[in-house]
């Protein structure tokens, strides 16, 4: 078995399982899809199931990982073979996740890298702001080459990471870029507030309306939260499998939990007043809403041009990382089952899979433009099928993986900590919502989706 990675510094482990939240996850999703909900009564749900549904499942994936020391698939048939169960169907099942969401995020990550190429070729214009107010992502829609090529640049840079090695790939960089992608952010956030259109989107965002809910809002507010917690995928347990064993897991969950949410909240802060502002009155429920908006913003201001590069250099970076973190997945889990094969090897293999994978959504508005699955691009079935339907699914798998894994005595164990007396008391409560709650809303999730599905007009 070849020596297993670890992370050097817990501090890396933060940054790495944040990274998502701070790239793609939640700056380019988040806001259209609670634009897509109606706005502050989906942000209320989506809030509420961040700290019950996902906090208790990262701890619980947490777990698996590191009371095994192996990676999902691995433990996933290890729990197998002792139960004389197919629990090893879950493991398989979040590998086809990371291989299938790898191949779609990396075209959504090639719009980032067009977008950062546009803003390099600014500088030598004329006049940079009309240069980039003529820039749309329908450039890309109506060139799938341009969409293919810009996804393999993202994967190769991917695959020579992971190859690298876990140390030397990711804790080297990550710690130096999330911090300044965090101040970035930051100063956008105060340019876009400042806007008169703020008052509108606060009472939007924080003023509930139940009425403008649909029966898929409860998936949707689930599905994000596994998503941009990385539950589901399996790579939570790899990361747990490497980190010591005396960490507090409870503590990490709710740190990476609380810092994801309020990625969430400045996502929808930053972009709702630019997108309110917009005399293009740019749809809040478009999944180009970021790159459509963003950018216009960014022309109109003094510097912006130079601001913008280095924002989407950072956004390419951040999301860089969350396609580190699902290949790692990957990676691990064939180098475990196949000790044979070189971790290089591995990631090549990995990474040339997916890149065959990415041709469809890649060409999604050209090539297979009337490929549509129930009146969805393939692209967008992508995104649908994954993160509102095998996500939940998968969830439902880390639970019953999570209960047979470890037995009660040692969650208990590794639940408790000295350092914390509360810690012991809620073990019995997040146990609870573990067996129970965790179930019975993903499984009310679906039941509303296949209602909402058959009720479509």
């Amino acid at each position: 078995m070849p020596k297993r990675s670890s992370f050097k510094k817990r501090f890396s482990f933060y940054l790495l399982a944040i990274g998502s939240a701070c790239g793609l996850g939640n700056l380019w999703r988040f806001p259209y899809i609670v634009g897509e909900n109606g706005g502050g009564a989906f942000l209320l749900i989506y809030m509420l199931l961040s700290f019950t549904i996902g906090l208790t499942l990262l701890i619980a994936e947490l777990m698996i990982g590191n009371s095994r020391g192996v990676s999902v698939l691995a433990a996933s048939e290890k729990v197998s073979s002792e139960t004389k169960q197919p629990v090893f169907v879950f493991g398989w099942l979040s590998l086809l996740i990371s291989t299938l969401t790898l191949a779609y995020y990396s075209v959504i990550c090639g719009w980032v890298l067009h977008y950062l190429t546009q803003f390099v070729m600014s500088l030598f214009q004329i006049d940079p702001a009309f240069y980039l107010s003529k820039m749309s992502v329908n450039i890309l829609h109506h060139n799938g080459w341009l969409q293919f090529m810009l996804a393999s640049v993202h994967l190769i840079v991917t695959v020579i990471i992971v190859v690298k090695g876990f140390e030397e790939g990711v804790e080297r960089w990550v710690s130096y870029l999330l911090p300044l992608f965090g101040l970035l952010v930051v100063g956008l956030l105060i340019g876009s507030l400042s806007l008169d259109t703020t008052t509108d989107v606060l009472r939007f965002l924080f003023y509930p309306d139940f009425s403008k809910l649909n029966w898929n809002s409860l998936s949707h507010a689930l599905g994000h939260v596994l998503f941009t917690l990385s539950l589901g995928f399996g790579t939570m347990v790899t990361f747990g499998s490497y980190l010591k064993k005396d960490e507090s897991l409870p503590i990490i969950g709710l740190r990476v939990t609380v810092v994801d949410t309020l990625v969430s909240l400045v996502a929808v802060l930053l972009i709702f007043p630019i997108a309110f502002s917009s005399s293009k009155n740019q749809p809040l429920t478009d999944p180009s809403l970021l790159f459509e908006v963003l950018p216009r913003f960014l022309s109109a201001y003094k510097g912006g041009v130079l601001f913008g590069l280095v924002f989407f250099l950072c956004l390419w970076l951040a999301a860089l990382n969350a396609s580190v973190g699902l290949l790692e997945t990957i990676t691990a889990n064939l180098v475990e089952r196949r000790p044979d094969l070189k971790r290089s090897k591995s990631a090549i293999i990995s990474g040339v899979l997916i890149l065959f994978v990415a041709i469809f959504p890649s060409f999604s508005s050209t090539l297979f433009k009337n490929l549509l699955i129930s009146g969805h691009s393939i692209i967008d079935f992508f995104d649908i099928f994954i993160i509102n339907g095998l996500l939940p699914l998968a969830g439902i798998g880390m639970v019953i993986l999570a209960l047979k894994a470890v037995d009660a005595k040692s969650r208990y164990q590794v639940f408790k900590s000295e350092k914390s007396v509360t810690s012991e008391k809620m073990y019995t409560h997040w146990e609870f919502v573990l067996k129970w709650i965790v179930p019975s809303i993903i499984l009310f999730g679906l039941f509303f989706q296949g209602i909402g599905w058959l009720v479509k007009p």
